[in-house]
């Protein structure tokens, strides 16, 4: 989460005024994350999250992620709700952009989980996983494989965000196009499935937020993804094989990954760590001076994809 856009508070108070959530208490901007401008509403009825959605999420997307988010609600996923106003509507316009008021979903997000919590987390994937199988609804996967190599050019000089890495994506760009899979188990993914996106109480968890990069995907890639935000150390140098192993342990709980499925996780690590190497360069280089976000390190994952990289890295995903 974050803040590019500011809402002037007479349109927030006009934008509330549709619905039936009693009136503005407070509205306090969310510097956390880097895609969208999020706020935390308080009003005399209860505590909201209003979105306004700026960058990688376009508008023509959002009735997607309502319909998913409606989807996985209804059988039993602990999602936000998107608040519908006294018309029906979900996607409201305020300040210039699309945005939305959503359901605040009690729990923390962490920082360090333990490997209990990364056990919860890898089950909560898998329950996900299940209950969207069905989902009849899709949509391309805009930070998807394809998307990587437009990322890098539009990221610039990637030697002036640490020295040496142009030939490193150069490489691995070569090596996932000439390895990436393309028959594996396919459905809806969340894709950002990090520690920040999951909400916990103690070892529960209690909310799945922010599926605003949610795409047809492997589920398998998804699994990657969780593995490399939930397991490693700070500096991303390190794989934390107790926390790995529980949540490759919760996932199972949920879904059992094909052969081929699970051959193909250090691949896709690689890939998801090349993803948010990416992504992250390119918010550091172009992220507006006055935006209240703070800009993320690319350095950590350039670290796990070199641990993804190494001999024995199907080791990592044993359960």
């Amino acid at each position: 989460m974050a803040v590019y856009t500011h809402v002037d508070p007479d349109d927030l108070a006009a934008l509330v005024a549709r619905y039936d959530i009693g009136t503005v208490l407070s509205c306090k901007g969310i510097a956390e994350g880097v895609e969208n401008s999020n706020f935390l509403l308080e009003t005399t009825a209860d505590r909201f999250i209003l979105t306004l959605y700026e960058k990688r999420v376009s508008e023509g997307d959002l009735p997607f992620f309502v319909d998913l988010l409606n989807h996985l609600a209804r059988r039993g996923s602990p999602v936000p709700a998107m608040i519908e106003d006294r018309e029906g509507r979900t996607i409201q316009r305020v300040s210039g952009r699309a945005a939305c008021i959503i359901q605040f979903l009690p729990g923390i997000s962490l920082t360090h989980p333990s490997p209990r919590q990364c056990e919860a987390a890898g089950e909560a994937l898998g329950t996900m996983h299940r209950a969207v199988a069905d989902f009849t609804g899709g949509r391309e996967n805009s930070m998807g494989h394809r998307h990587w190599r437009g990322v890098a050019q539009a990221t610039g000089n990637l030697d002036a965000v640490i020295p040496g890495l142009q030939a490193v994506v150069e490489d691995e760009l070569a090596y996932l196009d000439a390895r990436w899979p393309s028959e594996l188990p396919t459905h809806v993914i969340h894709a950002d499935l990090f520690p920040d996106n999951v909400l916990m109480l103690g070892d529960t968890v209690t909310g799945l937020i922010d599926f605003y990069f949610a795409a047809s995907d492997f589920r398998a890639y998804d699994v990657a993804v969780t593995h490399a935000s939930w397991t490693f150390s700070d500096d991303g140098a390190t794989c934390d094989t107790a926390r790995a192993s529980a949540l490759m342990r919760g996932y199972a709980k949920a879904v059992a990954l094909s052969e081929a499925e699970t051959a193909a996780l250090p691949l896709l690590a690689r890939g998801a760590s090349l993803r948010f190497l990416l992504t992250r360069a390119h918010d550091w280089v172009h992220t507006p001076a006055d935006a209240l976000v703070t800009r993320k390190d690319p350095a950590p994952f350039l670290n796990r994809l070199r641990r993804y990289r190494a001999a024995d890295a199907a080791s990592l995903f044993a359960a």
